[in-house]
């Protein structure tokens, strides 16, 4: 298990877990950011990654992506 800043781009991953306090993982789970989902990086940028997550383009900050473990 690694946080999603680890994950390679173009890369299929599976979402294991969710971090953070109650409200990160509830904005995180809106986001469509849920365990079992899987999640795709497009592209990093110093940490900050742009991934496909439930058909839709998410832009997610290093710090929000070091809570999601893949």
């Amino acid at each position: 298990m690694m946080p999603l800043t680890f994950a390679d781009v173009g890369e299929e991953n599976m979402i294991k877990k969710v971090g953070g306090n109650a409200e990160t993982r509830k904005f995180l789970e809106n986001l469509g950011f849920v365990a079992g989902g899987t999640v795709t990086v497009i592209s990093e940028i110093s940490g900050n990654v742009i991934v496909n997550v439930k058909d839709s383009r998410v832009a997610v900050s290093k710090e929000m992506a070091s809570k999601i473990m893949v």
